[in-house]
């Protein structure tokens, strides 16, 4: 089967299987199961009466000769790729108090000359496709610093509009209810091409994915879990239980080997299972 068919078997039909790995300390491992909000280490964004979280979650680690450029925006992280001119993932943690705030969505989109090959407005201008954000705004009303950093062209993928504000949108209202629920999350988004993915938009030749994956952990409950989605860049109708899979698999299609940092039998608790009534729980 081609790989294109096979992603899109697996966004149908929920692919499971794989495994993927990296290390850290063992005693952080038992410090989590010990207490799952205890101060493993901190990051700065966490306000000094909330829990400290793993710092370095949100780095990704890719296999091969992918291009990459890797930034730090204000409440996110990326890697883009110049022969694309999209970003290969965009990650972020977000705590639950993060899930609202003050910071209006500005619509201010943007393009960052720091980064090599990032789009402008005319690339996606009466393109047929929507400027897919990866790290939603929604998800930074926290700041107004972060709310205008998640507009710039690097966090952006062409994305098919049924998709944009249908499926897409759901998972994104459904992370910030599971960021409430679990005190904080991880999460990791991005595009899936294949090599008959050769369509582009605008002057700058942007590559339009067949697909789309999101990856989240939630590594600071009791029992951590974590999940995956692979969707197709296309309407994607159906319960959301359709179009998830493993963060293995998702390691496995992409090359990325996402939450790396974590203890090895905590990431392989956290990668290799996906169970989507664990996650829609109220508990």
């Amino acid at each position: 089967m081609k790989k294109s068919g096979y992603i899109l078997l697996i966004a149908a039909a929920a692919a499971y299987m794989g495994y993927g790995m990296y290390r850290q300390r063992q005693s952080n491992a038992e410090a989590v199961r010990e207490n799952s909000l205890s101060p493993v280490a901190t990051s700065s964004r966490i306000p000094a009466n909330g829990p400290a979280h793993f710092d370095g979650l949100d780095r990704v680690r890719i296999s091969g000769d992918n291009p990459s450029q890797e930034k730090d925006y204000t409440g996110f992280r990326l890697s883009f790729n110049k022969d694309t001119r999209t970003p290969n993932w965009v990650a972020w943690e977000l705590l639950g108090n993060e899930t609202s705030g003050d910071s209006p969505r500005n619509n201010n989109f943007w393009t960052d000359d720091d980064i090599y090959g990032c789009p402008v407005a005319d690339d996606y201008r009466r393109s047929g496709y929507d400027r897919g954000h990866m790290c939603p705004a929604a998800d930074q009303k926290w700041s107004p610093d972060a709310m205008n950093d998640c507009f710039v062209f690097t966090n952006m993928c062409p994305q098919d509009h049924s998709l944009n504000s249908g499926a897409w949108n759901t998972l994104e209202n459904k992370s910030r209810v599971w960021a409430k629920r679990d005190s904080a999350i991880v999460i990791v988004a991005g595009p899936i091409y294949d090599t008959s993915d050769t369509k582009t938009i605008g002057p700058n030749e942007v590559r339009v994915p067949g697909a789309f994956f999101k990856v989240i952990a939630a590594p600071y409950v009791a029992k951590p879990r974590g999940i995956a989605f692979i969707y197709p860049n296309m309407s994607s109708p159906g319960n959301m239980q359709n179009y998830v899979t493993t963060i293995d698999e998702v390691e496995k299609i992409t090359g990325f080997d996402f939450f790396h940092t974590l203890p090895d039998d905590l990431e392989n608790e956290i990668e290799s299972v996906s169970s989507y009534r664990e996650w829609n729980s109220r508990d």
